[in-house]
């Protein structure tokens, strides 16, 4: 796989991917409190702004570690505010693969702004680490993520238990 040391800044027409700060603690409670952004996620709800510090600490040490890649997902005229987060995580060097997982604030919905930053960050996992395939397990209730992951080619590859696994392959991706 590859080393995320330095970290791999990423950019869009209109966004910044970069690594979470400390600073970012009062968006990183919100998407990881707001029921809207939990409805689907299984992910336990923070409850202060400790937990939310506590959580950009584990995701950075991750990060130092080649555990996984988590960017926040920022507005270019404003990139000191999170509003959302896309990452790569349970990489797999035997498979030459990962999963991917992003939230946007609710605020953000239907502009195309997760598209953007999906688009990049696939583009980053086949071209610069070189994976085979990516994939990721959701509720199949998530209607907008499978859209979102429909558009960018993957496929319903099978169903876990109540939740179904979608797949691209890097030969699917149209780079």
């Amino acid at each position: 796989m590859i080393s995320f040391t330095p970290f791999p800044n990423l950019s869009t027409d209109r966004l910044i991917l970069r690594q979470l700060q400390i600073d970012d603690e009062n968006e990183i409670l919100f998407l990881r409190s707001d029921e809207r952004m939990l409805e689907f996620t299984g992910i336990p709800k923070a409850k202060s702004l400790d937990d939310a510090r506590a959580y950009i600490e584990k995701i950075n040490k991750g990060i130092a570690a080649d555990e996984w890649i988590m960017w926040g997902i920022t507005l270019k005229e404003n990139d000191r505010k999170i509003i959302g987060t896309i990452c790569f995580w349970n990489l797999s060097k035997e498979k030459n693969k990962a999963e991917i997982g992003y939230v946007l604030h609710p605020d953000f919905w239907g502009k195309g702004i997760m598209q953007e930053a999906a688009e990049r960050v696939i583009v980053f996992g086949f071209e610069t680490m070189k994976l085979d395939f990516i994939d990721t397990d959701l509720d199949p209730k998530n209607q907008r993520s499978i859209k979102l992951l429909e558009r960018n080619h993957f496929v319903l590859n099978r169903k876990n238990g109540d939740h179904e696994v979608y797949v691209l392959p890097s030969s699917k991706w149209n780079v």
